[in-house]
C-alpha cells in the first residue's frame, strides 16, 4: 500500500526538525569549547586565582625548539597590559607550583633558545615579607614571557641601624657576580610591580629608567632626572660609575646621586613609552629607621667629588648568611652603620 501525498510530507517535515535540531547542537557545542578556550587564554592575571597566565609558555611549549639559537628580540610570549591588584594575600607555595621551571635560588634559564642576556634581579630588602610574595607572584611569570636567562637577589639588611639601599644594592651587585657572569644588573625596589610586560627587565645601549609611569605619581614623571624605583645598568655602566653612593643613609638622595654619576660620566637615561613604563605601587606607610636623610641635598650637591672615592672601590660589608629558596636567593649582610 503506498503512503498517501500528505504522509510523505509529514515524515519529511519531521526529518528536517530533526537535522535542525543536530545542527543547533554542534553549534551550541563548539561555541561552549571556543568560550572555553578563550577564558584559559586570559592575558591579564588576578591574584584571586594565584595563577599568572601561562599564554605565551605555552605557546613556546607547542613550538620546535632550538636551545642553541638566540631568543628573538622582542620576545614572542608577551602579553602587553596586566591587571595588577593587591586585594588578597599570595599562597607562595602556590607560586612555587606555578612556576615549575624556576630553580632554587630563583634562576631560570629558557630552555627553548638562547637568553640575550644573563640578568641579576637586585631587591633592597628589610622587613617587607608581604610585599616580596607579590613581588615574585607577578614577576616571575613576567621575567619568563620575557625570555632572560635571570636569578632573584633578595639583600636583606642585617640589624636595626638606618637602613642604606644604594649600599645593599653595591652589595647585590658584587655577591651575584660571585654566583654567575651576570651581564646585566635590574635594580628593584621590592613594592614595585609593571603593569605590562613588554617592559622588558634588561640591559640596553645607555642605563635604563624601568619604572617611568607610577600610579603614586599619577602616571606620571614626578622631574625629568628622576631615576629611582627599577632601573637596569649593565655590568660596564655599574662600573664604569663606581656603582653607587655607601654614605647614603635614610630615605632619599640616593637615585640623584646614581643619576649625577651617569651624566658625569657621559651616559644618558633611556626609557620606556609611558604606557608601556606603568606600574603600581604597594601602599605602605614609612618604614622604622628609613626616615628621610637630612644630609640628602648637600651630598647630592658633591656627587662630582666624592663618586670616585664612594661607591664599589670602598665597599665594605659583611655576609651574615644567605638562604636559597625556591623563588629566590636571600642574602643577609651587615653594612655597618652612618659612624662606621
Amino acid at each position: 500500500m503506498k503512503d498517501l501525498p500528505g504522509a510523505s510530507l509529514q515524515k519529511a517535515c519531521r526529518l528536517l526538525v530533526i537535522f535542525c535540531v543536530l545542527h543547533l547542537l554542534v553549534v551550541v557545542c563548539y561555541y561552549l569549547a571556543g568560550s572555553t578556550l578563550s577564558l584559559q587564554w586570559s592575558p591579564e592575571p588576578s591574584p584571586r586565582g594565584l595563577k599568572p597566565p601561562q599564554r605565551g609558555l605555552q605557546m613556546l611549549s607547542a613550538n620546535v625548539s632550538n636551545p642553541e639559537a638566540d631568543c628573538p628580540d622582542p620576545s614572542p610570549l608577551l602579553v602587553g597590559p596586566l591587571r595588577v591588584e593587591f586585594s588578597l594575600s599570595v599562597d607562595l607555595k602556590k607560586v612555587e607550583e606555578d612556576n615549575p621551571e624556576v630553580r632554587e635560588g630563583g634562576r631560570y634559564t629558557p630552555k627553548d633558545c638562547k637568553a640575550l642576556q644573563k640578568v641579576a634581579i637586585i631587591i633592597p630588602f628589610r622587613n617587607r615579607d608581604e610585599h616580596l610574595s607579590y613581588w615574585l607572584f607577578y614577576l616571575h611569570p613576567i621575567l619568563q614571557r620575557q625570555q632572560l636567562d635571570y636569578g632573584v637577589y633578595v639583600i636583606n639588611q642585617d640589624g636595626e641601624e638606618t637602613f642604606n639601599r644604594a649600599k645593599l644594592l653595591n652589595v647585590g651587585f658584587t655577591e651575584s657576580l660571585k654566583e654567575y657572569d651576570y651581564d646585566c644588573f635590574v635594580f628593584s625596589d621590592v613594592d614595585l610591580i609593571p603593569m605590562d610586560d613588554r617592559n622588558i627587565y634588561k640591559c640596553y645601549s645607555q642605563p635604563r629608567h624601568l619604572s617611568v609611569s607610577m600610579d603614586k605619581f599619577g602616571f606620571r614623571l614626578p622631574y625629568n632626572q628622576y631615576f629611582g624605583g627599577v632601573s637596569a645598568l649593565s655590568k660596564e655602566q655599574f662600573e664604569k660609575i663606581n656603582g653607587f653612593p655607601n654614605n647614603y643613609w635614610g630615605w632619599g638622595g640616593e637615585d640623584d646621586d646614581i643619576y649625577n654619576r651617569l651624566v658625569f660620566k657621559g651616559m644618558r637615561i633611556s626609557r620606556p613609552d609611558g604606557a608601556i613604563g606603568k606600574c603600581r605601587m604597594i601602599r605602605h606607610s614609612r618604614d622604622q629607621k628609613n626616615e628621610p636623610n637630612p644630609q640628602r641635598f648637600n651630598k647630592i650637591a658633591h656627587t662630582k667629588e666624592t663618586m670616585n672615592s664612594d661607591g664599589l672601590n670602598t665597599l665594605k660589608y659583611t655576609v651574615v648568611k644567605t638562604d636559597k629558596f625556591p623563588l629566590y636567593t636571600k642574602i643577609t649582610v651587615d653594612v655597618g652603620s652612618p659612624k662606621s
